[in-house]
């Protein structure tokens, strides 16, 4: 099953990225307000009596396309407006949504990996206690490259040593010195190390350091304990949070590769590959499973105080969750979206319509 208005959202996207600045822009001009004389009792009032009527989304790179596509589809189908999508990465949806409840901060972020226990203290810091959770789907960090190369097999401990600031050399770490991979181990290419990868901001970095650096440095001899420093000399290059630039770098670029999530790998299959991960492809089933090594779940968080001053989110989020997104035959399915199993969508949904609240213990349960 394919969307059925794909020049509508790409029209639509423009637009929103057009709204999204507008509407940061109106934050900023409120900030000042409140800077300049602004009272606490404004602030208060504007809490209790939200003058917008359009809804706000922030966070992941990754998640964004699904977003971007159920938010056209809300604006589309019912008489909501449509709802701004911002690209923030998933350390900067946090940051954004755990500001506060008040009218300028976004509704709901998106995010390629959990919460963490310190962006849940920062929004109950703010007075943002009532989130819920929800995961939508999985995915799988792709180490892509040019259609044409090679074919790439990578363990992730040979990504690990590609990419960290300090690896082990007689029983010491000393700063990376591999500037080839076949330097690394002979069995792999002779091409230069470089990689373009999400900057410190991405819930893919974070995902990426979690799911191959910790995990291969955890069992490599020379580590002590997990070691997740990316190197800054030129070998890895943080290129954004538009996983399309990578993309695009990819394609004029036969030495390098790049990571990114499964979406993107999905909709670019004419231009680039993707690497195998310990022999394991990233194809739907394998990430759906677990099997493929470097698998994640995609998540996005409701402020539900903001419920019922912005008019759509309830119908937002059900959209989300119904059959037709979110399901194995659901319009998301085209963008790359791994649906979870029928009953854990059903168990999401009753998960969103009882508003389960967020604590510390359920992100431990639920990571």
């Amino acid at each position: 099953m394919t969307p059925t208005r794909p020049i509508a959202l790409l029209r639509s996207l423009c637009l929103l990225a057009v709204a999204g600045a507008a509407l940061s822009a109106c934050g900023a001009s409120n900030d000042e307000d409140t800077a300049n004389g602004g009272s606490a009792d404004d602030a208060a009032a504007t809490d209790s009596d939200f003058s917008r009527d359009q809804m706000r989304i922030v966070g992941s790179s990754t998640v964004y396309p699904f977003a971007a596509y159920v938010a056209e589809e809300l604006g589309a189908t019912t008489d909501f407006r449509t709802p701004v999508v911002e690209s923030t990465g998933s350390g900067g949806g946090f940051k954004l949504f755990c500001a506060g409840l008040a009218e300028d901060t976004p509704d709901i972020t998106n995010a390629s990996r959990q919460m963490k226990p310190s962006e849940l203290q920062m929004c109950q810091d703010n007075g943002v206690e009532d989130i819920t959770q929800i995961i939508v789907g999985a995915d799988g960090i792709v180490v892509g490259q040019k259609k044409e190369n090679a074919d790439l097999d990578l363990t992730r401990e040979q990504l690990t040593l590609a990419v960290a600031a300090q690896v082990p050399e007689d029983g010491e770490l000393v700063d990376n010195p591999y500037d080839r991979w076949n330097e690394i181990n002979s069995s792999l290419p002779d091409r230069e190390i470089m990689i373009y990868g999400p900057p410190t901001s991405s819930g893919t970095r974070d995902a990426f350091e979690e799911l191959v650096m910790a995990h291969a440095t955890e069992n490599m001899d020379g580590y002590d304990e997990a070691y997740t420093t990316i190197r800054q000399d030129g070998q890895y290059v943080p290129s954004g949070e538009n996983d399309n630039l990578i993309v695009q770098k990819l394609a004029q670029n036969d030495s390098a590769v790049g990571i990114f999530g499964y979406s993107f790998l999905e909709e670019n299959r004419n231009k680039i590959k993707a690497a195998t991960i310990g022999g394991v492809e990233p194809e739907r089933a394998l990430i759906s499973s677990g099997e493929y090594p470097v698998s994640r779940s995609l998540f996005f968080y409701v402020k539900n105080d903001h419920i019922d001053k912005v008019p759509g989110m309830d119908e937002y989020v059900t959209l989300f969750l119904s059959d037709a997104m979110a399901s194995d035959r659901g319009m998301l399915k085209s963008l790359g979206l791994v649906s979870l199993p029928p009953e854990e969508l059903e168990a999401m949904r009753k998960h969103w319509d009882e508003r389960e609240r967020v604590t510390e213990q359920s992100l431990s349960k639920d990571g």
